[in-house]
C-alpha cells in the first residue's frame, strides 16, 4: 500500500521530505501524498507538515500490525509477518501456519494471547496493549542437537535490540541461557519449540514475550519481574523494538548456520552474561551448590569453576541457576 510506503519513508528519515521527492521514489501524485499523510494522522501519527519543506515524522502510535512493524524493518531475514488482534498462543499459530507452508523467516504476533506459554508449563499473562508477544519460525537445515542454542541466539538478539534503544540507561544483560534481565529482574520470556521428523527438523519456533509498557505486576512475581517502561520510565514503540530485535536475531542467526554452535557468537554472548566471573548457586535434583561462572563453551553449556578450581559444564534444562543473593 502506498500508505505504508509513505510511512516506511517517513521513518527512515530524520529531517523533513518533501512531498515532491515522496511522489517520485513512490510513482504517484503529491495529491495522493497528501491524502495518505492526511490517513496517517487520523491513525494516530504525529507528522509535521511545513511549506517548502515537506512532512517529517515526529511520533506514531503503538500499534503492532504488520504494516507498521514492517515500516521498521530493515533486515530481509523476516519474509512474512502474520498479525493478530487476540489469539491463543503465537506460539501455536506459528506451528499451525508451518504445516500450511509458510516460508521459514515468517513471524508471528499478537495484541494478546489467550494462552500464551513459559518455560515447563507455566502460563505467560498476555493483555493488550502492553507487551510484546511473537514466534519467529525458522526451518534450518541443522542438526537436530544443535536446535537448542537458537534460545541463546534468541536471548543475545533482544538485549542488543534494548541496548540500542536505551544506550545510556541501566544495563541489560542475560542470565544464562536465556533470560533477559534489567537492574536484576527478567524483563524477557523465551519459549523455544522444535518438531522432527525422522532424524531431521521440520521447524523451530521461537516464541518470545517482552515486557515493554507494563505499568505493575502482581506481587508475588514483582520482585523478580519488571518492564522496559519500569525500567527506563518511558513507553517503547513496540513496533520498532520487534523490528530492531528482528535484525539482530537475523544477523547472529547467519553466523551461527556457518558453523551451527556458538563459535562465531562465544565473546559477545559472554560480554552479555550477568554472572559471568561471579559466583553463582546451581540447583541440581533438589541440592543446591555454589560455583563461579566463567562463560560458555562453543555448544552454549555454562562453564563453571568450583572452590577446587574443578572446571565443570552445566547442561541447559537440567539445571538452575541463580545468583547466590537473589534471581540474578
Amino acid at each position: 500500500m502506498i500508505r505504508d510506503d509513505i510511512l516506511t519513508l517517513l521513518n527512515n528519515t530524520e529531517d523533513f521530505l518533501s512531498g515532491q521527492e515522496i511522489s517520485e521514489k513512490l510513482g504517484v501524485s503529491r495529491t495522493a501524498i497528501w491524502k495518505h499523510i492526511n490517513s496517517l494522522k487520523n491513525m494516530g501519527y504525529d507528522i509535521e507538515s511545513v511549506n517548502n519543506k515537506g512532512y517529517r515524522l515526529l511520533s506514531s502510535p503503538d500499534l503492532l500490525t504488520a504494516d507498521v512493524i514492517k515500516s521498521y524493518l530493515k533486515t530481509g531475514f523476516i519474509k512474512d509477518i502474520c498479525y493478530y488482534p487476540k489469539t491463543d498462543s503465537t506460539n501455536i499459530r506459528a506451528k499451525a501456519l508451518s504445516a500450511e507452508g509458510k516460508p521459514s523467516g515468517t513471524l508471528v504476533i499478537a495484541e494478546e494471547q489467550t494462552a500464551g506459554k513459559g518455560r515447563r508449563g507455566r502460563v505467560w499473562i498476555s493483555p493488550p496493549k502492553e507487551s510484546i508477544y511473537m514466534s519467529l519460525l525458522l526451518k534450518p537445515d541443522i542438526d537436530v542437537l544443535n536446535a537448542s542454542m537458537l534460545t541463546l541466539i534468541a536471548a543475545m538478539a533482544i538485549t542488543k535490540a534494548i541496548k540500542e534503544l536505551f544506550p545510556k540507561n541501566k544495563d541489560c544483560c542475560i542470565k544464562w541461557p536465556n533470560d533477559v534481565v534489567v537492574g536484576g529482574k527478567k524483563i524477557c520470556g523465551i519459549l523455544t519449540e522444535m518438531t522432527t521428523e525422522a532424524d531431521y527438523i521440520k521447524d523451530v519456533v521461537i516464541g518470545i514475550g517482552i515486557n515493554a509498557n507494563t505499568k505493575h505486576f502482581d506481587t508475588e512475581i514483582s520482585d523478580i519481574a519488571t518492564s522496559l517502561y519500569l525500567s527506563y520510565g518511558t513507553n517503547v514503540n513496540r513496533a520498532e523494538l520487534v523490528a530492531i530485535v528482528m535484525h539482530h536475531l537475523g544477523r547472529y542467526y547467519e553466523i551461527y548456520l556457518k558453523t551451527q554452535d556458538m563459535s562465531g557468537l562465544l565473546d559477545e554472548y559472554n560480554s552479555m552474561l550477568v554472572n559471568i566471573n561471579r559466583e553463582i548457586m546451581i540447583i541440581e535434583n533438589n541440592k543446591e551448590w555454589h560455583a563461579k561462572a566463567m562463560g560458555i563453551n562453543d555448544r552454549g553449556a555454562l562453564i563453571v569453576e568450583t572452590s577446587d578450581g574443578t572446571r565443570k559444564e552445566i547442561i541447559s534444562g537440567e539445571v538452575s541457576v541463580r545468583g547466590i543473593y537473589g534471581y540474578v
